[in-house]
């Protein structure tokens, strides 16, 4: 058995989270070579590589294969945020089952889904990590009402925003996966009371980044550091400087030409015109078609067309692979197509459809 002794270096999996607005994706922007997935369309403001915002969960999932191979290029994905990629991956659970809600599956069944999908896209995310690029999910935070087991009493504490039913399934594994989970708040230094002694409003506002567990919130981290620090990533830059790579596999990891340099430091969000996004490039089989040299339909569902676009497949591709399986008669628009047979077959059993086009593609002869 072979033993391996000493620290491990390897790239971090961070959570950051906190009320909308304290600054998570300025935060994020100033870990190394960073690229933005943005869910939700916050990072607007920012002069990042940003990814197309998804508008389905397999391409979301597409878009993490995608950075898994731009060693190099990247250092860090950020997905932002995770809240909204979750529910991202409930409306896959909901389409895949023909399910109108999560509720309609009955006895719990359909969080149960959700946590098996979400637990396999962290597994993805861990396969990114191994190939040598940091990921920072940032989510929300929500307050809710907690009661310690052994305790009188309950009290308010703040936790991951996941969802009201489904963070006491998602949750835990977010946390449990991370190496670090960072709360970000405003601290209050004191409440200022009226003349009756009764409390009448908190006192301070200072960006705080608590770093360690507390009755009032989660945080952990494996770095030794402070309880409390200033919103300001030059107190954390140290932990992702210098993080190689470790692998198994008998070739060597990709050589960086030059090494990272933390970004400056970003007090405030500083206006500014967001970079071009970065464009993800199609299948190395999808054929001579181009991504812009298709006209999509405007009136196609956009969680299918954007993974027509991203993969460069025309709608009469669609059309062919449809027509084979007997759903629909060649010609029929997309646009026609009812909904539920879109999001829960062509979206939900995305690579399977682009398959089937790859294998039309490669049965026409040649020209």
């Amino acid at each position: 058995m072979e033993v391996i002794s000493g620290k491990i270096d390897k790239k971090k999996k961070v959570v950051i989270y906190g009320p909308e607005g304290i600054g998570k994706s300025s935060l994020a922007a100033q870990f190394p070579k960073p690229i933005f997935i943005d869910t939700e369309g916050s990072t607007t403001e920012l002069t990042v590589d940003r990814l197309p915002k998804p508008s389905s969960w397999t391409m979301l999932n597409q878009q993490v294969d995608w950075v898994k191979q731009q060693v190099g290029r990247f250092e860090t994905l950020i997905i932002d945020t995770v809240d909204w990629a979750e529910m991202l991956c409930i409306e896959s659970v909901c389409s895949t089952h023909n399910k109108k809600g999560i509720e309609d599956f009955g006895y719990g069944n359909g969080y149960v889904y959700v946590k098996e999908e979400f637990g396999r896209f962290l597994n993805k995310l861990s396969d990114v990590i191994e190939a040598g690029i940091n990921i920072v999910l940032t989510a929300h935070s929500q307050i809710v009402k907690f009661e310690q087991p052994d305790e009188m009493g309950a009290y308010d504490r703040y936790q991951l925003k996941l969802g009201k039913k489904t963070s006491s399934q998602t949750a835990p594994l977010v946390k449990e996966w991370a190496d670090m989970v960072l709360f970000i708040n405003y601290k209050t230094y004191s409440v200022a009371t009226d003349d009756k002694g009764k409390k009448h409003k908190g006192q301070g506002g200072v960006r705080t980044i608590y770093t360690t567990h507390h009755p009032a919130w989660d945080a952990k981290n494996r770095h030794g550091l402070p309880d409390e620090l200033p919103l300001d990533y030059a107190h954390i830059a140290h932990i992702f400087n210098g993080a190689q790579t470790t692998t198994t596999q008998s070739t060597p990891p990709p050589v960086h030409e030059h090494a990272s340099q933390p970004a400056p430091v970003q007090q405030e969000q500083t206006p500014a015109s967001a970079s071009a996004p970065a464009s993800v490039p199609p299948d190395n089989n999808a054929g001579n078609t181009n991504a812009t040299d298709i006209n999509l339909d405007p009136a196609i569902p956009s969680a299918l067309r954007d993974l027509m676009a991203q993969n460069s497949v025309s709608e009469e591709e669609i059309q062919v692979v449809v027509s084979q399986k007997g759903y629909y008669p060649m010609g029929t628009p997309i646009a026609n197509y009812d909904p539920g047979f879109v999001n829960g077959v062509l979206v939900g059993a995305w690579e399977q459809v682009f398959n089937m086009v790859k294998n039309f593609r490669n049965s026409l002869p040649f020209s």
